[in-house]
Order: structure tokens, then C-alpha cells, then sequence
């Protein structure tokens, strides 16, 4: 059984993986960053599209999908700290809303468990699509688990 724990970097994503480390038994987790290129980003929010869209370079062209890895392979090794030590990093380019890509990747990985944090960093398009996390519960057909943030100090 595999682990598919969402993360964005966010704090709420690190508060999923402490909390599912310290809570779930270990498992082999996948821990996945989607990342969507710019002009699929200013699709998804077209009140933002407003101005003229940059034309990035072909080197250019995919650094969402770089810094993705970095996130990823990040969250992997939050994940392994907290107690999940078979954990692999995975970006994935979504191709439509990130939660259609976590939830199919579930799918594919044929995923015992999703994890996620309640909120992420992409708060102003929550506002305008219904955050991640509820859409991931509402169309994910197997166990969710959403962490909420932790208390403030």
C-alpha cells in the first residue's frame, strides 16, 4: 500500500506530513507537488489574466516544473524526519485543477491513503475554486485524511 501525501511547501502541507508521520504506521510514501506552467495558471484564473503573458525561453520554459521537484523531493525528506522513511518525490504537471491530479495520481498509485493540509499557498484561487483538500475529499474515491493548521502560538 502506498501513502500519497500532497504537499506545496506550505505550512499547512508541513503539518500533514508531521502529523501523518507521527500517526500513521510506516508505509511506502509518494509525496507529490504539482506544478502547472504559467499560461495554464493564468487560465485557471482569468481575473489575474488581465495584462500581456510573458514568452518564456525553451531553458525557461519549464522552471515550475524544477522548482516542483525541489518541493517534492523536499517533502520526501520532511516525510522520512517524521517517521514515514520510504518516502519517494514525485512532480506531476497538472493538466487541469490540482486536485483532478492528486486524485487521479491516487488512482494510478492505487493510494491506501491521500494527506493533505486544509489550506495550501494558493489561497486566492481557493476563493475563486473551492480549496484543494475539499475538492480532493469530495472526488477522491478512498480514505482522506485533511490535517488541519496547527494551533497558532
Amino acid at each position: 500500500m502506498t501513502i500519497l501525501i500532497a504537499f506545496d511547501g506550505s505550512d499547512d502541507a508541513r503539518a500533514a506530513i508531521a502529523y501523518a508521520g507521527a500517526h500513521l504506521k510506516p508505509e511506502p510514501a509518494v509525496v507529490v507537488t504539482v506544478w502547472e506552467p504559467l499560461l495554464t495558471e493564468l487560465a485557471w484564473a482569468p481575473l489575474g489574466a488581465a495584462g500581456a503573458v510573458p514568452v518564456q525561453s525553451e531553458a525557461e520554459r519549464w522552471e515550475e516544473e524544477r522548482q516542483a521537484e525541489r518541493v517534492a523531493a523536499a517533502g520526501a525528506e520532511l516525510a522520512a524526519e517524521a517517521g514515514l522513511p520510504d518516502s519517494t518525490p514525485r512532480a506531476e504537471r497538472g493538466a487541469g485543477p490540482i486536485w483532478g491530479t492528486i486524485v487521479d495520481l491516487a488512482t494510478e498509485l492505487d493510494a491506501s491513503l491521500i494527506v493533505t493540509g486544509s489550506r495550501g499557498l494558493s489561497a486566492a484561487k481557493s476563493v475563486l475554486l473551492g480549496s484543494v483538500s475539499t475538492q480532493v475529499l469530495r472526488h477522491a474515491r478512498r480514505p482522506t485524511l485533511i490535517v488541519p493548521p496547527p494551533p497558532s502560538s
